[in-house]
């Protein structure tokens, strides 16, 4: 499959959120049980400048097929300020056909560019597919908090996988 990947753009929230929403409904993806909702992704969009920290949506024709996001990690911590979060996810129609692993090289290739020497990702612990994606890109294990999500009763934990982008 063919995919452009692009910095988003404001007019890009409606399918971000949509596709963040299709992991909360999964479960076990993310963290938050509930469904966000569009203004909370703005802001949550506004908190992400393209120079720095920027969110990109991977295209299949004119359809968002996915997002990641660089994040900061402890701001306003200066001796952190080269450390970045990665998240990503992908539209359930489009899911298994690259379009994750496109997205997290993508954002590999521009941390020198945006000062990020490491980054890492936060993912439950019985999400192998995160797993099995980030350890492909050189991800390591550097975490784990057992049994601190509760999805009503049944707990699990994060983990947390990082590496080095810059030497």
């Amino acid at each position: 499959m063919e995919v452009k990947i692009r910095v988003a753009v404001a007019d890009d929230i409606s399918a971000i959120t949509e596709i963040y929403n299709q992991a909360v409904e999964l479960r076990f993806a993310t963290a938050d049980i509930t469904p966000v909702s569009i203004e909370s992704r703005l802001l949550w969009m506004q908190e992400h400048p393209s120079d720095q920290y920027p969110i990109f949506v991977a295209l299949n024709k004119s359809t968002i097929a996915g997002w990641c996001s660089l994040s900061p990690y402890r701001p306003g911590r200066m001796a952190l300020r080269h450390t970045g979060e990665i998240s990503y996810y992908v539209h359930e129609n489009f899911r298994g056909v690259g379009v994750g692993s496109g997205l997290i090289a993508h954002a590999i290739n521009e941390c020198p560019r945006l000062g990020l020497k490491s980054i890492f990702a936060i993912l439950l612990d019985i999400n192998r597919g995160s797993t099995r994606i980030l350890e492909k890109f050189g991800f390591e294990k550097w975490g784990h908090m057992p049994d601190v999500a509760d999805f009503d009763g049944q707990e699990c934990g994060h983990l947390y996988y990082g590496r080095r982008v810059a030497p």
